[in-house]
């Protein structure tokens, strides 16, 4: 798989430089699911925010998720785990903080949330408007020209579950080049 490449700090300044105030706007303004992706790792439950999911295919089903270089759902990915996209539900807001940061090696993310399990093993959290249970297929972090300071991770679902009746949380950012 494609190592990931962190471009220099100048590189977002660059870019919105050169397409004027309009581009962090314009970029912001494309709506987001709001996720957290869980895995287990050496028999521990593992999670993180993401904002960068999108489904990617129909047959199979496939769905793509962003993931910044030095996190440890990579190395999880690079080895070939399975990891599941809980699609967080519009009441689940608080989870954000939570699962925003990486937790600390004493610290138990899922402490207190309701969780059952993939196939797979990795926890689905209770009360999401849907869970998908991923298998990497491949990935890529750009080109030598156009390196990407996110990794894009093309996964096929291979296990799924929904509330029907549950409204997923929308996200739309202020400014599209960072967090």
């Amino acid at each position: 798989m494609t190592p990931p490449h962190t471009p220099s700090e100048n590189h977002t300044a660059d870019v919105s430089a050169r397409s004027g105030d309009d581009l962090p706007v314009a970029l912001g303004r494309i709506p987001s699911g709001l996720f957290v992706i869980t895995w287990r790792e050496a028999d521990r439950d593992r999670g993180m925010l993401a904002s960068w999911v999108m489904q990617a295919g129909f047959a199979p089903p496939m769905v793509t998720v962003a993931v910044a270089p030095g996190r440890a759902l990579l190395a999880a990915i690079d080895a070939g785990g399975a990891f599941v996209v809980n699609v967080l539900a519009e009441r689940q807001r608080p989870l954000l903080a939570r699962f925003g940061k990486p937790a600390a090696p004493e610290e138990d993310p899922f402490a207190g949330i309701g969780v059952g399990r993939a196939p797979c093993g990795a926890p689905t959290i209770h009360e999401a408007a849907a869970w998908l249970e991923c298998r990497p297929v491949s990935q890529t972090a750009g080109g030598a020209e156009t390196p990407s300071d996110h990794v894009i991770v093309l996964a096929g679902v291979t296990a799924a579950g929904a509330e029907w009746d549950v409204q997923p949380l929308v996200h739309v950012r202020k400014n599209g080049l960072r967090y």
